[in-house]
């Protein structure tokens, strides 16, 4: 064979190689179609957004995504739309494992079996029972199909391992439309989810995104509490709070949903003593906790209290659990309490009353060993 002979020969085995690359690279990325919600936030979308650095790197913040992160690394959380099995054809309970529900049976090509952990730190959504809410899924790769929205019963710990049983289902909607470019972080579909009425404390939402053109179905476990709240996040950026994402317009003709299974600005503390009497509030109080500042032995905090109601308030008072070794030194715009382990801060004189959607804060320094974010949730009340 003469030297032109041979590099035509070489041309072509190339050539075919390339081929092949392209089949398999084509293959794969047909195959990586990904999503899971974005508002309510699922447990790797809020861990990712949680972890993430300026650098790109991933430091956990909060503790249970620190603990999923330990044990899974962060792979899954660079792949945090990838929650998926691509033989589930709509099968759920009897098919997915109890207890392994957010991680779609482990079945998915990571490994997101941390984030079916039973704990109540987790970050969280706050949301308002019996509201509407505008939810948002991830459209990494934009597909055809439907989306069964589950939430758990009244009564369901997060502590709990998550089982079939305690989930009963409130809605669902095919093909409902999209903004933002599949395969970017902001892209979502969007639609209107009615929540059940009468619920307070935690709970979660499950949706289970069944694809029309194949069996591959995406798991999305997200964590809420029903507190009065309007979307605000908490539980990441150290214990940070993060405003609900910007509702998208309504569609001009809205796609057909199932209905529901169930029924369906900060402002400055006034500097004068509430009034004597005040009307019956009739939204619920919501707290969210921020830690500001942190020193070998001790941090600064500060917690906001908002009126989701529609009548000013007349007084409250917040609740929590400080970490193991916390306890608190100084206290500022709230008067401290303490009984069994648990904390409470009630109003001052001065900022009692809290106009509807306003808010009012207090803060704190204390001495730690570490923990500096409450011990399970913080709760809030207006009398």
């Amino acid at each position: 064979m003469n030297r032109t002979s041979r590099k035509l020969s070489l041309f072509g085995v190339l050539a075919t190689l390339i081929a092949a690359l392209c089949v398999v690279f084509l293959g794969q990325d047909a195959a990586q179609a990904h999503g899971v919600a974005m508002m309510p936030g699922s447990r790797t979308y809020l861990c990712y957004e949680d972890a993430l650095t300026s650098t790109g790197a991933l430091t956990p913040t909060n503790p249970a995504c620190a603990a999923a992160v330990a044990q899974s690394g962060t792979t899954p959380l660079y792949n945090w739309f990838a929650v998926l099995d691509s033989n589930a054809g709509g099968r759920g309970q009897g098919y997915v494992p109890d207890g392994t529900i957010c991680s779609a049976g482990d079945k998915s090509p990571y490994d997101f079996s941390a984030y079916n952990a039973a704990r109540s730190d987790w970050p969280r959504t706050h949301l308002t029972s019996g509201s509407t809410i505008q939810t948002q899924y991830s459209n990494w790769a934009a597909h055809p199909g439907t989306f069964k929205v589950y939430v758990t019963k009244q009564g369901w710990a997060p502590t709990t391992p998550l089982a079939w049983a305690d989930l009963e289902q409130i809605g669902s909607i095919t093909n409902p439309p999209s903004v933002g470019s599949p395969g970017t972080d902001g892209g979502h579909y969007y639609w209107d989810l009615t929540l059940p009425a009468n619920r307070s404390g935690d709970a979660l939402i499950f949706i289970q995104w069944v694809r029309s053109d194949s069996n591959e179905n995406f798991f999305s476990c997200s964590d809420i509490a029903f507190d009065g709240g309007n979307g605000e996040v908490t539980g990441i950026n150290n214990g940070g709070t993060t405003q609900p994402p910007t509702s998208q317009p309504p569609t001009t003709e809205p796609p057909t949903t199932e209905p529901p299974t169930t029924e369906p600005p900060t402002t400055e503390p006034p500097t004068s003593p509430p009034p004597t009497t005040m009307p019956p509030v009739d939204g619920a109080c919501m707290a969210t906790y921020a830690v500001s500042n942190v020193w070998s032995g001790g941090f600064q905090a500060e917690v906001t209290v908002m009126n989701h109601g529609t009548s000013p308030s007349g007084h409250w008072q917040v609740n929590w659990t400080p970490g193991s070794g916390t306890q608190i030194t100084t206290l500022w715009n709230g008067t401290l309490s303490s009984s069994g382990g648990t904390v409470s801060v009630a109003n001052a004189a001065y900022n009692g009353t809290i106009a509807p959607d306003g808010s009012t804060t207090f803060g704190f320094t204390a001495n730690s060993t570490g923990n500096n974010l409450p011990n399970g949730s913080i709760t809030c009340t207006f009398a």
